[in-house]
């Protein structure tokens, strides 16, 4: 998905020699801990943030991608034991601009990072087609920087040394908890799936991580997720070709409210669904959604596949 907006990621530095490098640290870690911040868009399956890009509004680049691939279900009615697993990357690139002197120069740093995460949960029913779901997240991830070809600017040019910037990383693992209310009715004149969800993550990171560049970050959002499946009228693999329409919305609280530049994401959706049980139980159904996305000052598009086991 391409979001049309902007995202403010640059800072100048105008200090003496010794200030410079200490001030340069203090924004590393900003932009670093910022980076951990990002990551905390994916770590539970959303609509709004499965596939994100937000660039500089020239059409030629990208500040921010966010990339998850995931989902979650229920075992059986029999043992109401729901898991949910999720694999995300996002990329993030800050323009530092610093100057010393009468020398400036741009430095193309970006942080790559890696996250997955999961949720094991338990299905209460409270009325027909009704479950109440508490789930437990973990998650565990790494942020990577890269300046590459930039890094002879910092220590040639500015005589900076910041080993962070060169291949450092940030580990961060997380933990929390989400609630779901769930409704599910499926017949043969249509499949309805309503799901509303509160989730609260903790980042926080560990391990070999430079003490100067530790940080936190908290995910907490409230989202809303509706879609309805009925026959096409059309038969396809010996069964029916159905329609897909869908609707979501996220609002985000907290640290994450506000840092993409708005408050909440939306989108609805339109796509087909095919059926393949008739040949394979491996794959028994596969879902191609196109969806609109739409915020404050923002939108955009997505194509999205899903595939039912």
């Amino acid at each position: 998905m391409a979001l049309f907006t902007r995202l403010w990621v640059c800072f100048i530095v105008l200090l003496s020699p010794a200030q410079l490098v200490a001030q340069t640290n203090d924004e590393v870690i900003k932009k670093a801990n910022a980076a951990l911040g990002l990551m905390s868009f994916t770590m539970v399956p959303d609509v709004t943030t499965s596939n994100l890009s937000i660039g500089k509004g020239d059409g030629e680049s990208s500040d921010l991608l966010l990339s998850q691939v995931g989902g979650g279900a229920t075992m059986s009615k029999e043992v109401p034991v729901y898991l949910e697993g999720n694999l995300s990357f996002s990329r993030y690139d800050p323009t530092f601009v610093i100057s010393k002197g009468d020398k400036t120069s741009v430095i193309p740093l970006k942080w790559n990072s890696v996250s997955v995460s999961g949720g094991v949960g338990w299905d209460f029913p409270i009325a027909e087609n009704w479950v109440l779901r508490p789930i437990a997240n973990i998650a565990l991830g790494t942020v990577m920087s890269d300046i590459t070809v930039a890094g002879w600017v910092i220590e040639e040019e500015l005589g900076i040394d910041l080993d962070f910037l060169d291949g450092g990383r940030l580990d961060a693992f997380g933990y929390g908890g989400s609630l779901m209310l769930d409704y599910e009715l499926f017949s043969k004149a249509q499949d309805i799936d309503a799901e509303l969800r509160y989730s609260y993550i903790r980042l926080e990171s560990f391990g070999s991580t430079p003490d100067g560049i530790k940080g936190q970050a908290n995910a907490e959002n409230l989202s809303l997720y509706l879609r309805r499946r009925a026959p096409t009228g059309v038969e396809w693999l010996q069964r029916p070709l159905r329609y897909v329409m869908e609707g979501a919305h996220t609002q985000f609280f907290g640290e994450q409210r506000g840092a993409l530049g708005f408050k909440y994401l939306s989108s609805v959706g339109l796509g087909l669904e095919l059926d393949s049980s008739a040949y394979t139980k491996i794959i028994s159904r596969t879902r191609l959604v196109a969806r609109y996305m739409f915020s404050s000052n923002t939108e955009g598009y997505s194509v999205g596949l899903a595939m039912s086991f």
